[in-house]
């Protein structure tokens, strides 16, 4: 392992499935831990993600604190098997948060009962149906931010804004249904791919400032100790100065873009050689193979995929 300088990444939203975490229950102490004080939090948490139903663990208000605890146990399960512990981490959205707890910089059970307000928070911002979110592929950043800017100013009721910086090739656009909708007419007519998103609310745009109010008095009052690792942070693609500036940083997250394409860049200039996605299934590692042409990425989320990718990173 010479040489090796790891970044953990935790997913966010989307990334949820039922049965998420059970392997590693039954097969790793260390997550069993973590999982089990994530249930003590939120009583029924475990049986949500096990059980489901699936529409059920979809609610942002119980997908948030599921993808908090499955990806905090992955890691754990990974250290406890011999996986070499991260420099660096980052995590998409709501994954912040999980990446928090992987350094211990925040607990567990702060965490999920954390993010379920922030779910809760999100969901009541803006009424179901009113809101929206699209993906938009084949077009440069430039031409999406000028699209974007002439549909405000055409009509100034209309809001839509950049919500995710995916990846090279994949923005995330969001505001009111008649923004996105207005935005992606422009940019189909531009050539571009645009794909709606099955979501229950326009998350990261100035629409979510009634969410980020609330939150910001939970964060406030919440303890953040110095992280094991550096956290490169969504809104300003930087590491976290402090855990003084987390509260601040996690509410300005709410309505603030995701700039994963330049925070993945940033942990490569930081020095990280390995990218290590912990907890539900792959898309970031799929988004990092994107952004750095080569790198090494891979997803852990059950006890095989743990001993395979700890065997790789050894090699």
């Amino acid at each position: 392992m010479s040489g090796v300088r790891l970044a953990a990444l935790f997913p966010g939203q989307g990334s949820q499935k039922v049965g998420m975490a059970h392997e590693l229950y039954a097969a790793s102490p260390a997550a069993k831990r973590v999982l089990d004080e994530a249930e003590r939090a939120l009583p029924g948490l475990l049986k949500l993600m096990w059980e489901g139903p699936a529409e059920d663990l979809q609610l942002t208000a119980n997908q948030q604190p599921a993808l908090v605890a499955a990806g905090a146990a992955a890691y754990a399960a990974w250290l406890e098997a011999g996986g070499l512990a991260a420099e660096f981490g980052a995590g998409h959205s709501l994954g912040e948060y999980t990446a928090h707890v992987a350094a211990g910089s925040l607990s567990v059970a702060d965490a999920v009962q954390l993010v379920r307000r922030r779910g809760t928070y999100m969901q009541e911002a803006v009424p179901e149906g009113q809101g929206a979110m699209a993906a938009v592929m084949k077009l440069e950043q430039t031409q999406i931010d000028e699209a974007l800017a002439r549909v405000s100013a055409d009509a100034p009721a209309l809001v839509v804004e950049v919500a995710n910086l995916n990846s090279p090739g994949q923005t995330v656009i969001s505001g009111n249904t008649g923004g996105v909708a207005a935005a992606s007419a422009a940019l189909k007519d531009l050539g571009g791919r645009v794909i709606p998103l099955k979501v229950s609310a326009p998350f990261h745009c100035s629409l979510m400032q009634p969410a980020a109010d609330q939150l910001a008095t939970d964060l406030t009052a919440t303890a953040f100790a110095v992280p094991a690792f550096s956290i490169v942070c969504n809104v300003t693609a930087e590491p976290l100065p402090g855990p003084a500036a987390a509260p601040g940083l996690l509410t300005q997250q709410v309505t603030g873009s995701v700039r994963w394409v330049e925070c993945v860049e940033r942990l490569q200039a930081l020095g990280a050689t390995h990218y290590v996605e912990f907890g539900s299934g792959s898309v970031l590692t799929g988004l990092v193979g994107r952004i750095l042409d080569g790198a090494f990425a891979r997803a852990v989320d059950a006890p095989g995929t743990l001993a395979t990718v700890i065997e790789e990173v050894r090699s």
